[in-house]
């Protein structure tokens, strides 16, 4: 325990403001939380260890391989399987600590991977880089269960997320529909981390690798009509903000959560990237159609997040006007106008992206917020700097433009600086 401390509560008790029992559960209160910190963080190393030590022997085999027999070679092969599995048992049967249970997950975990593909390699099995990863996913989904390792959850999201990249976007272009069973198969596991530790690290991360699994993927569900592929992920986005506004996560510190984060960034991202008037005149250069995988996936993904946003509003989550949580279909309406007039359909998103970011600064300013504040001068900012690409304005003006949102920048920061000096001065 800190010295400091120890020294503090001494002179608590000298000054007789606690008691000597009161004394003894506050250290013992700091003394259980300094045991509890170093278990998490042995657990890491414990993890990171078991991962080189697998990686280390594939390495020292890869250097001898050609020199053995293919009985050997096969010896070697299934030689990690067995130790994982013999770890495993074992924490499984003697009830080892977490820190065991997470490092022979981990170990497994790889022993599984190199073993499919040593034996695939001396046999000269075929396959592709897809189904390799589809078998190794199936086969440790269970371990997630058995061991409660929050470590194997990780590994199973990058692992899911690879495969269904590796199938949509590089292996014929197929659509990765077992990707959203593999990934559903991880939501008990989540829930109940939710429930029992929504504040523990773990649970942040996945705060944020599972919205940004299904950011990366959700491209390779677009196939045939990639016209719809900007309306999809400003859909997306949107259902990504309404989930991080659910009183469950908005009641967390924005660093733990990724929907909102992810769900704002990549709003404002896509309006941005659609403001541009030569855009939507390459999109419309085919036809869209309205009978296409693309369509349905758009219009699935919209009433998803309309019933979110309308729940939300029954169970009385939504007191103040956010536009950000609307932004979905005001674009899904500036889509539908473009059919008959891109022009008008421009105008409009640029509007929107300059409302969104006053009401940011706004946002900022009415809760103190500098990072909150800073990202609406910044999407302003942004805006103005995307104009100056696609406008006949004179550079003078152009110049007077950035000149006036850099003192913005100043001014507005002082100004609230200033507020929340005399708010504490108040105090």
């Amino acid at each position: 325990m800190n010295s400091k401390i120890q020294k503090d509560i001494k002179e608590l008790v000298a000054e007789q403001v606690i008691s000597k029992d009161t004394a003894s559960k506050i250290t013992s209160y700091y003394l259980s939380k300094q045991r509890h910190s170093s278990n998490k963080l042995f657990t890491v190393f414990a993890v990171l260890g078991s991962t080189l030590v697998g990686l280390g022997i594939i390495l020292i085999l890869a250097h001898n391989w050609d020199d053995f027999s293919r009985t050997l070679k096969t010896a070697f092969a299934f030689a990690p399987l067995i130790i994982g599995q013999a770890m495993v048992g074992y924490a499984i049967l003697k009830d080892k600590s977490a820190t065991w249970k997470e490092a022979s997950g981990v170990f497994l975990f790889f022993a599984v991977g190199a073993s499919i593909a040593l034996v695939s390699q001396i046999y000269n099995i075929p396959g592709d880089l897809s189904s390799y990863l589809l078998t190794w996913i199936l086969l440790c989904l269970p371990l997630i269960y058995l061991l409660k390792s929050s470590a194997l959850v990780i590994l199973q999201i990058v692992f899911i997320t690879s495969y269904a990249c590796s199938l949509g976007y590089f292996s014929g272009n197929k659509t990765p529909w077992v990707y959203l069973i593999l990934l559903a198969s991880l939501l008990p596991h989540y829930y109940k981390l939710l429930k029992q530790g929504k504040l523990h690290n773990i649970t942040s991360i996945l705060n944020w690798l599972l919205p940004l699994s299904f950011v990366i993927v959700m491209g390779a569900f677009v196939r045939d009509n990639g016209n719809f592929g900007f309306l999809i992920y400003v859909i997306l986005f949107g259902l990504l903000y309404n989930i991080g506004k659910i009183p469950f996560f908005n009641d967390q510190k924005l660093r733990r959560n990724g929907y909102l984060v992810l769900g704002s960034l990549g709003t404002v991202y896509m309006l941005l990237l659609t403001s541009f008037n030569w855009l939507w005149e390459a999109v419309f250069v085919n036809r869209l159609n309205f009978n296409s995988q693309a369509f349905y996936i758009a219009l699935t993904l919209f009433c998803l997040a309309l019933a979110l946003l309308t729940y939300s509003y029954l169970k009385k989550w939504i007191r103040n006007f956010n536009l950000f949580q609307y932004a979905f279909i005001f674009f899904m309406l500036f889509f539908m106008i473009s059919l008959v007039n891109t022009g008008l359909s421009v105008i409009l998103i640029n509007l929107l992206i300059l409302i969104l970011g006053i009401m940011a600064v706004k946002i900022g300013a009415a809760t103190y917020h500098f990072g909150v504040l800073n990202y609406g001068l910044l999407i302003i900012t942004v805006l103005i700097a995307c104009r100056f690409f696609d406008t006949d304005m004179s550079f003078v003006l152009r110049g007077l433009l950035f000149v006036g949102v850099g003192v913005g920048f100043f001014v507005t920061n002082y100004i609230m600086l200033k507020k929340q000096k005399t708010l504490k001065t108040q105090k």
